[in-house]
């Protein structure tokens, strides 16, 4: 019975500091300063994680798009490069810059040896 008494004093007198403002006192902090000191250093460490992320992920956006905008540009070259090695074009270019050639009339053949 007695430690009944004691738990129910010990609670009315924590609930009496908490409205006087006594309950963080200089002793709170001392008897609890690792648990202080470990909780301001987690919560800095997911401040700085939470930033570190935020960057990561638009330094992965940003390279999506520079992705996206290098395959246009592969395409589009792919596409010049390809138009460009047509037999057409090919004649077109040999006559507008006045190079002397002139593309055959006839297929190529194989040669054979005779070994």
């Amino acid at each position: 019975m007695s430690e009944k008494r004691i738990t129910t004093s010990t609670g009315k007198k924590a609930g009496k500091d908490i409205i006087q403002g006594r309950f963080f006192s200089l002793d709170f902090f001392k008897r609890n300063a690792v648990y202080i000191i470990a909780l301001v250093v987690m919560t800095l460490a997911y401040i700085a994680n939470k930033f570190v992320c935020q960057s990561s992920m638009q330094e992965v956006m940003t390279l999506k798009t520079e992705l996206a905008n290098s395959q246009t540009d592969l395409v589009k070259a792919s596409a010049d490069y390809n138009s460009m090695i047509l037999e057409s074009e090919m004649t077109r270019l040999m006559q507008e810059r006045h190079i002397g050639l002139s593309s055959p009339q006839e297929p190529p053949y194989e040669l054979k040896s005779g070994k």
